[in-house]
Parts: structure tokens; sequence; C-alpha cells
């Protein structure tokens, strides 16, 4: 058997809340590692003859604190594993071990497999007297972060919050970019700095955007934003949309909003979708977020539909697609590899196939044509049914076979509209398109896009030739064909220049 390690906390920096228990087991142990010797307690101990051996030398050696902490877990259990089983490894942290200290979390789930008895003494957190010095009552709501992960959406401004292990300026800068999403700029903060150690304790309140210009920033400092019911502040907050979203269609809220059901709004899904679509072609983000806005209403208003007879609520969704991106992508988030899209894709398409077996459907059984949303364009789902249809092998060989296919079309076409049966012109004219979408899919281009382009296009030109014919003092009504299609080829000119 192996040795035991003991984490002990050595408090959060005046050396006279450290326990007598532990001041006697530190001067007792054979083996002493602290983690750093930037320590108001780990001096004064080493002024009484308890002396250390610290980590800070693999700070220097590390270009990243994960790897620091695993190397520090590491020499801790290659020492323990060296020792006989009656005696241990003294491992001391600031604070409390189990407050805010990754190398403990690694040791606690490295040891059972290493079978090395873990032992844990507490000691004074720094949270302890932040919430003597700062003067707030957890019980109020309070919530611990890492500066590391400060970000909208990790933050409740609703909360106190002790954002911890803001060593430096830079530190503190990154903090302070993360506040400013939530925050105004001259919103106050509180820094402490040593907080309860004699002599060195400072507290200052300043504006966020001084944060980052605070002197004195290292291991004891850690930033305070005081707990805001202002809804303002949560604006940029999914939680704050689903709560408004909420009261809009409560019995208190919008009378137009009450009364939608799915089926009334059901449309409005597709506009908004196609005015996204517009913003994209037109290469405009302002719009575009104002768009997509617009369609993130349309899905929480369905959500919130679904909430209020108890099926799902937007946050299943979002749990939903979060389970299927991690399931799908096995090559970013599992074992497997993708060297390129094309294999990315097959991933995809075959964690598809497993959710099917695990719902208990056959993908083998399914039409090749399955998966083709009912409503789409015409355009587009002929496009993905032509798609769906060649990648099991229903394809013509060589596109020859497909311009070949588009004239016996276009033929067939012409004889039905000498026939003058409209039934029979619109058949024919189904299957020039299908045909045209074929050759498309052949020579790699999106039908779809390309005709959205083509249409873009016409409207520029024939907005041209409108411009032209008001500055003339005209009308296309009264103009001449010959008068516009010579602005017409006027407009093709320009843009050729």
């Amino acid at each position: 058997m192996s040795g035991s390690i003991t984490v002990m906390g050595l408090g959060s920096g005046n050396p006279e809340h450290l326990t007598l228990g532990s001041l006697r087991k530190l001067r007792e142990a054979q083996e002493r590692y602290v983690r750093t010797k930037e320590h108001p307690v780990v001096s004064w101990l080493e002024e009484t003859g308890v002396r250390f051996t610290s980590f800070d030398a693999v700070y220097e050696a590390k270009e990243d604190f994960p790897s620091v902490y695993a190397e520090i877990v590491e020499r801790l259990i290659e020492r323990a594993n060296r020792l006989p089983e009656e005696q241990e490894v003294i491992y001391a942290v600031p604070g409390h071990p189990m407050v805010a200290e990754a190398t403990v979390k690694l040791l606690r789930e490295r040891c059972p497999a290493e079978q090395i008895a873990l032992n844990i003494i507490g000691g004074e957190s720094f949270l302890d007297v932040a919430f003597a010095r700062l003067g707030f009552d957890p019980i109020e709501g309070f919530q611990l972060l890492d500066a590391s992960d400060v970000s909208a959406g990790t933050f409740n401004p609703r909360l106190h919050t002790l954002i911890g292990q803001v060593y430096d300026e830079f530190t503190a800068s990154d903090v302070k970019l993360s506040l400013m999403d939530i925050y105004p700029d001259d919103y106050e903060i509180t820094v402490g700095h040593a907080l309860g150690v004699e002599g060195s304790e400072q507290i200052v309140t300043v504006p966020l955007y001084e944060l980052d210009r605070v002197s004195g920033f290292g291991n004891l400092s850690l930033v305070y934003v005081p707990a805001d019911m202002d809804d303002a502040l949560r604006i940029r907050s999914l939680d704050r949309l689903h709560e408004i979203v909420s009261i809009l269609r409560s019995p208190g809220g919008c009378p137009w909003d009450r009364e939608q059901t799915h089926q009334s709004i059901r449309k409005n899904l597709i506009e908004e979708t196609y005015e996204v679509l517009e913003t994209i072609d037109e290469d405009d983000p302002d719009h575009m977020r104002e768009e997509l806005g617009d369609l993130l209403l349309q899905i929480m208003l369905h959500s919130q539909m679904e909430e209020e007879v108890g099926t799902f609520s937007v946050f299943d969704v979002i749990q939903e697609l979060n389970e299927k991106l991690v399931y799908r992508h096995p090559h970013v988030f599992g074992e497997l590899s993708a060297e390129d899209a094309e294999a990315a894709l097959r991933n995809w398409d075959a964690m598809k196939a497993e959710e099917k077996r695990r719902k208990g459907i056959e993908p083998e059984r399914l039409s090749a044509l399955s998966g083709v949303p009912r409503d789409l364009p015409a355009l587009m789902k002929a496009y993905k049914l032509q798609k769906k249809a060649a990648k099991v092998g229903f394809d013509w060989e060589h596109i020859d076979a497909v311009w070949a296919k588009l004239e016996e079309e276009i033929f067939e076409l012409r004889e039905a509209v000498k026939m003058k049966d409209l039934s029979e012109q619109t058949l024919e004219l189904g299957d020039v398109l299908f045909s045209v979408v074929n050759a498309a899919r052949f020579i790699g281009v999106d039908p779809e896009e390309a005709l959205s382009q083509t249409i873009s296009k016409f409207v520029r030109r024939f907005s041209y030739v409108e411009q032209r014919l008001h500055e003339a003092g005209k009308t296309p009504g009264t103009s001449s064909l010959v008068e516009m299609d010579n602005l017409w080829e006027e407009a093709k000119e320009n843009e050729r220049r």
C-alpha cells in the first residue's frame, strides 16, 4: 500500500485563524508541500521553523493553469506511492481545500484509482471573510465564479457574486470586458485584496471601466458584484426572454399573443425565415441581427404554447439540441476523427442513423427519400430528393444524359403547348423544371440559390429601367418595349463595367 495524502487549508491569510490542530499537524509532518508560498500564512509558518517544498516553479515551467494543476497532482501522487502505508504527504493550500481549489478536485478524481487514501482538513475560506467584510448574506442568493469562466451566459445579476482567481491586471481586464456585456461601463463594483489580513487588506469600490486600473492584484484578490434586481441587467439573457414571452401569453399579458395558436402563426415562421435569408443575401449584419431575433421569437412562442400544456419548454428544446450536437459530432466530442467536411458528414449521418435505431426505427427499412420536409419550396425539395436518390445509385452516369433528358422534356412541353391542354402543360413544365434541377445538381450549383441570384439581378436591372424612365418623365406603361429593352441592355453594360 502507498502512503496517504492529507490536504490542509491554510485559511484566508490571517495566521491567527489557523487552528491549533492544523498547526500541530504541520509541525509534526515529515513531508510538507505547499501549492504556492505566495500566502501570508506560509511566510509566518516558515518564520516559526515549519518549512515547505513549494510548487511555485511549476507555475513558471507550464504555459497554462490546467497544466500546472495536473503536474502538481502527478508529483504528489508519485511521492505518496513511494511512502509506506503509515506515512502521509501533507499538501497545504490557500483558503479551504474544497473552495475553488482545482488541485484538490483532481486529487479526488485520481487518488481512488491509485489506491491512495486522501484526507481533507478544512480551513477558513476566503468566502467566510468576504461575507463579513463585504457585508452580504449568501442566503439572499450567491454565486462564486472563477475569473476565467465569467461570461454573460454564466452570470446572474440577481445574485451576489464573488469572482475569484483574479491574479493580475490582465485577468481583471478579461473580467471587466465580460461584465461590460451585462452592466453599464460606470456600474460600481468592489475589489478586495487580502481580505482579513491585518496590514494588507484593501477594499476599493470603482466604476466597472476602471477595474483593471486598480493596483495590487494577486493571489488573494477578488471582485464583488452586488445583487441587483434591475431587469435591464438581464436583457441579454435567455431567461429574461423566456420570462417576457411567458408574460405576453399570460392572462394579464397581450390579448393578441394570448389568442395565437401553432396554426395561426405557422406562416410567420416561414416569413421570418425568408427575411433572415434576405439579410444574408444583402450582407447586412445589423438587419440580420434584428431578423434573427424575430425568428427566435417564433421559436419562443411555439415553445411557450407547449409549456402551457405541459409537454415541453424552450429549455427542453435547448437540451435536446445540445445533446444532439454533442452526439452527432463524435469527431469533436468523442473518440472518432474527421479529416475533412465529407468525413464529418459521414459521422453525422452514422450517428443520426443510430439515433433512429434507439427510437425503434430501422433506417435500412426507411425509403431512401425519407427525411425531406413536406412543405419545402418545390425547387429546394426537388434538389434534396434528387440528392437522396443519387446517394443510393439512382442517377445519371454522365451529364450528357442530363442534357438529353432536358432537351426531351422541353420538346414534350412544346408539344403540350400546341395541344393547348393546361393540365398537360403543367405536368410537362414540371418535368422541365425537375430536369433543370438535375442539371444544377450535376454541376454543383444549388438551384434555389441560383434562381434567387437571378431574381435579384432582374429586380436590380428593372429598377434601373424604371429609374431612367422616371428621369425622362415616363413610366413602363407609357414606354415602348424597344425603349425599355435598350435601357435593360444599358443596365447590363453598367454591371459589366
